[in-house]
């Protein structure tokens, strides 16, 4: 009986472990919101690291987490680090490409509570009298979070945390293009 008990557990294992082995490798997560303001207005609210914390979906999650700032105040090499609670975790975010008006690149430097190295991007498309804006995060899944993928849809839970960013982001853009 035992031996069968033991069999059963491997043949389990191995079978599990060749489900995580099979997901995808590379993800991205993407959210788009159409805001009422020009690209410039909304543009300079992600590209000034500053102004990131008014709208973060994270700063609000722990608004006592440490900031500091690295670098320029905006554009390619502006650099923030934070340390928060469990759910904001410990990290590094550093704009490596920055075009005006049309997209922003970030390489994302998680510390906490686990390590990995990702990258987001905004871009910003004119369309009518707005701006279609997308963020984006992309990178690879290691084994842990293959795993993790099959219990958790890890897409609804940061791609939640976009559109709340994206939302409040439009309420601060479009309230400045209303000036």
């Amino acid at each position: 009986m035992l031996k069968i008990v033991l069999i059963s557990l491997a043949v389990i294992v191995v079978v599990f472990i060749v489900v995580v082995s099979l997901q995808p490798t590379d993800f991205r997560i993407a959210r788009s919101a159409t805001i009422a303001a020009p690209p410039a207005i909304i543009f300079a609210h992600v590209n000034d690291l500053h102004k990131f914390q008014d709208w973060s979906p994270w700063a609000k999650i722990d608004p006592n987490s440490k900031i500091v700032y690295e670098g320029p105040q905006e554009g390619t090499g502006a650099k923030f680090s934070w340390a928060g609670n469990k759910e904001v975790g410990e990290g590094v975010m550093t704009v490596t490409d920055s075009h005006p008006s049309d997209r922003i690149q970030f390489r994302l430097d998680f510390k906490k509570p686990f390590e990995a190295t990702n990258t987001a991007e905004f871009t910003f498309k004119p369309e009518g009298d707005g701006t279609v804006v997308t963020w984006a995060m992309s990178g690879k899944n290691n084994f842990m979070f293959k795993a993790v993928g099959l219990f958790m849809n890890c897409d609804k839970m940061v791609g939640g945390q976009f559109e709340k960013g994206l939302a409040d982001l439009k309420t601060l853009a479009e309230a400045e293009a209303k000036k």
